[in-house]
């Protein structure tokens, strides 16, 4: 549940030097849809998960920003299309990422395979577009139960106690040819999972679970495409992008193992039910914010100091405003928020007054 928004007193303190590490805008749809680049990926959806806390809510932004800060690249920020709602949510709108082997059927919200560069676990800015594009801001994995036991895992550390409890055992257990406890929690109790064993039960299913008002599925078309994806998998010289995709990911050994299960056809009952995820875009990160120098410090609309304002990590766009760019992200994105609040750390040990110092 969030925290209430209702001030229930006053309290002031003064510093030297104040430090915003408060966050990006993730938790806050209104203000996402508010900085979404529609130019880029198309009007912002009606629906959205939340991959942070309601806290992250770029409050701290407006703040300073008041105060004299600069805000740069704004509409930059890096959402997720493969995201679902938790069954078993920890804030508000709580949403959970599929971090996806590339077997799986990626279909826009009205049953049509997505183009040939756009794979799961692929180029996920580029997945967001088009299906922002298609004026939908949902779509579709279409896979089976061997699939899902293979190639699925989530993000969100809850989902994943085999590394916060630096389990060895937990993780080997990963390994076997199981469905995994969060996946099959998911499976159980998910919203957004649909579980059929043929394909007129799942698109029947998948339709009723969007409405009547929304794109509907058709059961022939998607067959067909599932059949013209099927055929090629016997064939050694096959002319499916993802097939060649998967046999191609195979030849190393760590995927061939632990994340992408061999080709076979998808309607196959060995390796059934079929199942069907629906995908809502999932809000994450923000590449842009307040602009700093290099020692963090804030800086005005004139690139002048403003005197006692430091912004670190993601409110500063993990760095100065935006260290990333607007199509890249340093690999786990912490190493901005090290290195901005090391360098503000440094900053504030050399330039404020030490205690006692008449300060």
């Amino acid at each position: 549940e969030a925290s209430s928004r209702t001030a229930v007193g006053g309290f002031e303190f003064r510093a030297a030097g104040t430090v915003v590490a408060s966050g990006g805008i993730g938790g806050n749809l209104d203000l996402v849809r508010k900085r979404w680049p529609t130019g880029r990926w198309g009007p912002a959806p009606e629906d959205m998960v939340t991959g942070v806390p309601a806290h992250v809510d770029g409050r701290m932004i407006g703040i300073s920003e008041s105060a004299g800060a600069n805000l740069v690249n704004t509409d930059r920020t890096w959402h997720y299309p493969e995201g679902m709602h938790n069954w078993n949510s920890i804030w508000p709108g709580h949403g959970i990422r599929i971090i996806p082997g590339p077997s799986a059927m990626w279909l826009d919200a009205a049953g049509q395979r997505l183009p040939s560069n756009l794979i799961p676990g692929g180029d996920n800015l580029a997945a967001l577009s088009h299906i922002g594009r298609t004026g939908m801001g949902y779509s579709w994995f279409i896979l089976n139960k061997t699939i899902a036991a293979k190639e699925f895992i989530f993000s969100g550390s809850e989902q994943n106690p085999d590394l916060t409890d630096k389990s060895v055992k937990k993780l080997l257990s990963k390994l076997g040819s199981g469905m995994q406890v969060a996946v099959q929690a998911f499976m159980d109790h998910g919203e957004d999972w649909v579980i059929a064993d043929d394909l007129s039960s799942l698109v029947k299913k998948m339709n009723e679970l969007v409405g009547p008002d929304k794109p509907q599925v058709d059961e022939a078309e998607l067959r067909r495409q599932i059949e013209d994806r099927d055929s090629q998998i016997e064939n050694k010289f096959s002319k499916d992008y993802q097939i060649n995709y998967i046999r191609t990911a195979r030849q190393y050994l760590g995927d061939k193992v632990v994340r992408c299960a061999a080709p076979h056809e998808l309607m196959d009952p060995k390796h059934g039910p079929l199942i069907a995820v629906r995908l809502s875009v999932l809000t994450r990160k923000t590449l842009g914010g307040i602009e700093t120098d290099l020692a963090g410090r804030c800086l005005t609309n004139d690139g002048e100091v403003l005197p006692g304002l430091y912004a670190v990590g993601e409110v500063a766009g993990f760095g100065g405003g935006g260290m990333h760019g607007q199509n890249a992200l340093e690999g786990t994105f912490l190493g901005g928020c090290i290195h901005s609040g090391k360098r503000v750390g440094e900053q504030l040990k050399y330039t404020l007054p030490k205690a006692g110092a008449g300060a």
